[in-house]
């Protein structure tokens, strides 16, 4: 069944959103990072931030199904085993990478909101969450920057670990996430 994970793989529903959302998040760095080359007030920057809008709010909604996937049973074993401190580490991590997934999102949909702007989600305008207010947007913005920073080292330490386990501790952790091969009739 595409939703359970088996003893040694995610599901395919786990495997597929995992690798979905690395590219939503690249998507979504990206057009902060590359706002810039576009002047205030022009129509590519509005594009490229309704954009970053757009991407980090889909990542809100699949989050959640990342969490229903995750409550359908245990994951699959590390073989060989994990010390516990790996293992309560691991569980930290993608605890705070889910929160991180459900949290920045909500920041920025509240800046959207305090600076008086609406908020487009393929097509459909969002309810503003507050009513407009400068000083509070402002507040918000620093949380949401931070939380941006903080986003980058959960990311990159996450992939860190999982090279680190594949290639010098030599156990499945990796490869319990990655799709399976295509086979080629030859």
């Amino acid at each position: 069944m595409p939703w359970k994970n088996s003893d040694s793989r995610y599901s395919t529903v786990s495997i597929t959103l995992h690798w979905l959302m690395l590219v939503l998040l690249i998507l979504v760095y990206a057009c902060i990072e590359f706002r810039g080359i576009f002047p205030k007030g022009s129509g590519g920057r509005t594009l490229i931030t309704e954009s970053h809008f757009m991407l980090g709010l889909t990542v809100f909604v699949l989050v959640w199904l990342r969490l229903f996937a995750r409550s359908l049973g245990p994951a699959p074993q590390i073989f060989p085993a994990s010390p516990h401190w790996q293992t309560t580490l691991a569980k930290l991590m993608h605890w705070a990478l889910y929160l991180f997934m459900i949290a920045m999102p909500m920041l920025g949909w509240l800046v959207t909101s305090a600076k008086g702007h609406q908020v487009m989600f393929y097509g459909f305008d969002l309810p503003l969450l507050v009513s407009e207010d400068k000083v509070l947007a402002k507040r918000i913005q620093g949380w949401h920057e931070l939380g941006g920073t903080i986003g980058y080292w959960l990311i990159g330490l996450h992939a860190v670990a999982g090279l680190y386990h594949h290639y010098v501790v030599g156990d499945n952790t990796l490869l319990r996430m990655m799709p399976k091969r295509v086979r080629r009739n030859t």
